[in-house]
């Protein structure tokens, strides 16, 4: 992992130019820049390799706490589903990040954003699935890791779908000698967050499979887990949602239109049933990381089939009896 200097980053930004600029959230700003793919020194735009330089805001605490934590998981963990960090700078009160850059943007911006195309049923699995390993990866290592902020804009996608986490900003070590979780200071985003751990700061390994719940429903759905411009009542995915994934015509009318019924109906159910489970209000019933990775790929073995339809229609229109006429 290289140190890049403050002066190395603004040349492969053009100097933070505005139409660099590709994201921004709580840390600060994201630009694309580019460097040489064997030096990695700053080269000319379109020559090299795209990256995306995390810039934080000047002087900003929550910004070297991020920061830290990004360097500490990042730079220790090495993972085809999670980001790949190719250097940091600490300079002039400026903390900068540097990472692979992804193609197609986060999962956030093609489930919600205007004029972006939808996504296919067998693409969202494909997204979950990379998610989940990611996921998996962190919860099974050495040492545990808690994500503690799983939503759908910290899943970046290459050109091809294939899912990373990326953020590691909230990132804390799950707990150690047969404790079954830590207490910490309750952060994260609104709609997102286990009830446990909104209710008591106690963090367990499962509260993440909580938050991939939420993101499933999202998936499913296209619809983001909290949206104060919902009336009063749905503003919470969840809570409005949850009700419809028991019964499969409820859920038919749930699922995102976008994707116009192309997709089978006992692999949207088995997701949803999936969804119920990760939910759970008692953490120690959701499953594990594995289990779930498990159920989305049995899920994505079952091919949409449009004849399947067609042939229940024409069997129905053959087997309705006529009404009598006097």
């Amino acid at each position: 992992m290289k140190m890049f200097t403050l002066a190395e980053l603004q040349s492969a930004t053009r100097n933070f130019r505005p139409d660099m600029l590709v994201g921004e959230g709580g840390f600060g700003r994201v630009f694309r820049g580019w460097i040489d793919e064997k030096t990695l020194k700053p080269s000319k735009v379109g020559v090299g390799i795209p990256v995306a330089v995390k810039k934080s805001s000047p002087d900003s605490l929550q910004g070297l706490q991020e920061w830290q934590c990004e360097v500490k998981f990042l730079g220790k963990f090495c993972h085809p589903h999670l980001v790949k960090l190719i250097g940091y700078c600490w300079e002039e009160n400026q903390f900068l990040l540097v990472y692979e850059y992804m193609q197609k943007g986060s999962l956030e911006s093609h489930l919600f954003r205007r004029g972006v195309e939808p996504l296919c049923w067998d693409t969202r699995l494909k997204i979950a699935i990379g998610a989940a390993k990611g996921l998996a990866f962190l919860h099974n290592s050495e040492k545990s890791v808690i994500y503690r902020d799983f939503k759908s804009s910290n899943i970046l996608l290459d050109e091809d779908y294939n899912a990373k986490l990326s953020d590691f900003g909230l990132a804390t070590f799950g707990p150690i000698n047969g404790i079954s979780h830590i207490t910490t200071r309750i952060m994260g985003t609104h709609g997102y967050a286990a009830p446990e751990y909104l209710a008591t700061g106690h963090l367990y390994v499962k509260s993440d499979v909580y938050g991939f719940g939420v993101v499933l429903l999202e998936i499913l759905t296209g619809l983001i887990a909290f949206d104060p411009e919902r009336p009063m009542g749905q503003q919470n995915l969840v809570d409005c949602k949850i009700s419809s994934l028991t019964d499969k015509n409820k859920l038919k009318a749930i699922i995102d239109p976008t994707m116009c019924a192309k997709y089978s109906a006992t692999s949207t159910f088995q997701i949803a049933q999936l969804i119920l489970k990760c939910l759970d209000s008692d953490h120690k019933k959701r499953p594990s990381m594995e289990e779930v990775l498990h159920i989305l790929e049995k899920a994505r073995s079952i091919k949409y089939n449009p004849n399947v339809k067609k042939l229940k229609s024409k069997y129905l229109k053959v087997n309705t009896p006529k009404n009598d006429t006097y």
